[in-house]
């Protein structure tokens, strides 16, 4: 996938995340939450056991909620868990680039009467539930005393947490109120000695030290983590540990109730912690409002993503929703729009945003949030490359694969400018207009997206023909034709894939332009995923110029898709295996010794095959032998030699291209064929339809989780497929 894995307001300030204004209501805490169909469609129950997440693949065993692009998350404890009992795990912090817990549970409530701590469980087992955009805890006190606790978003900075106890006796009941938590932290210096507690008038903060360590924990000195109370409060801080105290009791009279409200901020630099500051004391004067923007919002996604969606399906479309919303990052660092990480449940996914990923997570995205969707795009083409680069003006118009919060000038490890991804964008912008009507969007995004394909020809097609290689920049770490070659892989966004292996003869080239300037490398192969990826951006574009009223533009652009199709269709389909395969640089004979992949079925997904070529790869898709395996699609063909069911690139089932696979069968009129195949992967993927998170990949045979959790693109992919839209 994603290659290059580590190398080592009042109401109109409530919506940013997108959500319109409606009246004020009550607060939710005012009655009962009532059933939903789509509660703990995630299982984000779970405490932290140490600050640094993860296990040996550097994944996050605890499924956690974030919203409005916050950059800290938190999960809910687990039913009999009592020393978590009071607060939310965490919360979960990005350390710019990498994820940490920074409590166990920071902000634990306990509540007192007549000097005795009340036992939250005393009158039975709490409910722990996870809803859509929100954690909502309730306790039965016993003795005519309930309590619920639920933490929403506010902003992209600050979570609003609200504590409502009420009443329900017949007598009048008096209670105090404090808050306890601990730091946990990291067991090596220099991050051990980073944070560091201190007690505020309104709560209580956690402030950052400067570490620059590249591969592990990235703070300036600047951030800081607050807790702000509405009541007045007095702290106290010891050592790793606070408490801070409600300074006046509070008296219910039967059948009333009180909320105790406090934020949750992050902030990285003190600008922002300023912005907050003003933006939280209008979140705690006027909460209800604050649940109800929220409440809106939510509402308006989850109908987005069940549209036409069966019933039986409609709460995994939500947990693509949740899973997308988690890994929301608003702009913070070289950042610059809100964009969607692939994962915050894995170390090195947190804290990036990369290219293709983006073009497959705005679609799915535009379901539900277009102005997201937006954002996304935006968040890439930031950085595309300008001619008056100082480091790479020959790049002119490319995409980098990737972007972090830190660029390399700032000591960030994971920017990589060393290759781009596959072209998808023209598609994306096209998807996202077309659920917006956003003509100035595309006004904005032509010329960049025509830059790129451009890129892609002048740097990327060797011997001028008109068909694309993937390669390789010239950059510091592209230094032999090794590093090269693997950059070239990257590029293909299919990492590790049989057709880049240097064992079957995958190699680079220079390529040149005439005044001998070095462009960059290609692979010695023309890749027929990127060529049919470029043909259908090229209709996209065609597309996007006519909408613009460019309609001389519109008729160049049909040309070039047409004959770029018409080349890939020409050269790169075998009719003797009935498969398209990459070719061979300059001979133009496919490649067929290093068996069938997936990437052999995106000319049906982009129209290019011929109807005879559909067919026949029509058939290879059904045959269980092949492509229909227990999980269908896998990125190798179950017959190849290379085949290998949990090895990444050479054989786990990806969703984007079972999508792209599905989507081509029926594009081609094969929609019973389609449905027959998407059912079984539904049914045989691992905890797709559970409440477990959607992976990374899959094990076609036996459909277990591979790789990393709560994966973007497969959420985002996940909701077209799980629609019954006419093709």
């Amino acid at each position: 996938m994603i290659g290059n894995r580590p190398l080592r307001a009042l109401t109109a300030l409530f919506l940013a995340g997108g959500a319109l204004a409606v009246p004020q209501a009550a607060s939710a805490h005012e009655h009962p939450a009532p059933a939903s169909p789509y509660a703990d469609v995630l299982d984000l129950h779970g405490t932290p056991a140490a600050a640094l997440p993860g296990d040996d693949e550097d994944n996050n065993p605890v499924t956690v909620f974030a919203d409005q692009g916050a950059w800290h998350a938190y999960a809910l404890p687990k039913a009999g868990d009592k020393d978590a009992y009071g607060g939310f795990s965490g919360p979960l912090y990005i350390a710019q680039e990498y994820p940490w817990w920074l409590s166990k549970s920071f902000s634990r409530i306990r509540l007192t009467e007549n000097g005795r701590t009340l036992d939250l469980a005393g009158g039975g087992t709490p409910r722990f539930t996870s809803l859509p955009g929100r954690l909502l805890q309730s306790y039965d006190l016993g003795h005519g005393l309930r309590l619920t606790i639920e933490l929403r978003f506010a902003t992209g900075r600050s979570a609003l947490v609200r504590a409502q106890v009420r009443n329900t006796g017949s007598a009048p009941r008096t209670l105090g109120a404090d808050w306890t938590g601990s730091l946990l932290r990291p067991a090596d210096r220099p991050m051990r000695d980073a944070p560091s507690l201190s007690a505020t008038p309104s709560g209580v903060g956690v402030d950052f030290a400067e570490v620059r360590e590249t591969w592990d924990y990235l703070t300036d000195g600047t951030e800081r983590f607050e807790v702000t109370h509405k009541d007045r409060v007095r702290t106290t801080v010891d050592g790793d540990t606070y408490r801070t105290e409600a300074t006046e009791p509070v008296t219910l009279a039967p059948g009333r109730s009180h909320s105790f409200d406090w934020t949750e901020s992050y902030t990285f630099t003190a600008a922002e912690r300023t912005r907050e500051k003003a933006t939280g004391r209008d979140i705690l004067d006027h909460p209800a409002s604050v649940v109800s923007a929220s409440d809106a919002r939510w509402h308006g996604y989850v109908a987005g993503v069940t549209r036409n969606v069966p019933a039986s399906r409609r709460r995994a479309a939500v947990k693509a929703l949740e899973t997308l919303v988690t890994n929301w990052r608003s702009a913070a660092g070289e950042i610059k729009h809100d964009g969607i990480t692939p994962s915050i449940s894995y170390k090195w996914f947190t804290g990036g945003i990369w290219a293709w990923d983006t073009w497959k997570q705005a679609v799915g995205t535009a379901r539900f949030a277009p102005d997201l969707a937006e954002s996304q795009i935006r968040s890439m083409f930031d950085w595309q490359i300008t001619s008056d680069s100082a480091t790479r003006p020959q790049d002119a118009g490319m995409i980098p694969d990737v972007i972090f919060y830190n660029a390399p000038s700032r000591g960030g490890g994971n920017w990589n400018e060393r290759n781009s991804k596959p072209p998808l964008a023209a598609w994306a912008v096209w998807e996202v207009y077309a659920k917006t009507g956003d003509k100035a969007f595309l006004r904005e995004m032509y010329p960049k997206l025509a830059a790129y394909q451009a890129w892609w020809y002048r740097n990327r097609d060797h011997d001028h023909n008109g068909l694309a290689e993937y390669g390789a920049t010239v950059d510091p770490a592209n230094n032999s034709p090794e590093e090269r070659r693997l950059a070239a892989a990257w590029e293909s966004g299919m990492d590790n894939a049989p057709r880049f292996d240097a064992a079957l003869g995958a190699n680079v080239v220079a390529n040149h332009a005439a005044d001998g300037t070095l462009l960059g490398y290609s692979l010695n192969q023309e890749s027929v995923d990127l060529n049919s990826y470029l043909a259908a951006d090229q209709g996209h574009l065609a597309r996007i110029a006519d909408a613009l009223g460019r309609g001389a533009d519109a008729e160049r652009w049909k040309q070039r898709s047409a004959a770029t199709s018409s080349a890939v269709r020409t050269t790169m389909y075998d009719p003797t295996d009935g498969w398209f395969h990459d070719t061979a640089l300059g001979s133009g004979v496919p490649l067929t010794a290093r068996g069938r992949g997936i990437e052999g079925a995106v000319p049906l997904w982009t129209g290019t095959a011929s109807r005879t070529q559909a067919r026949a790869v029509r058939d290879k898709l059904m045959d269980p032998g092949e492509f229909a395996t227990t999980v269908p699609f896998p990125t190798v063909s179950k017959s190849s030699p290379y085949f290998s069911p949990t090895a990444y690139w050479r054989g786990p089932v990806w969703l984007d291209q079972a999508y792209f696979a599905r989507d081509g069968l029926r594009r081609y009129g094969y929609v019973k064929e389609a449905n027959a195949l998407t059912d079984r992967l539904l049914a045989q993927a691992s905890s797709l339809t559970g409440n477990g998170p959607i992976m990374e990949n899959y094990d076609p045979t036996t459909g277990a989780p591979l790789n990393s959790p709560n994966f973007s693109w497969s959420a985002a992919l996940l909701l077209p497929m799980l629609t019954r839209d006419k093709p």
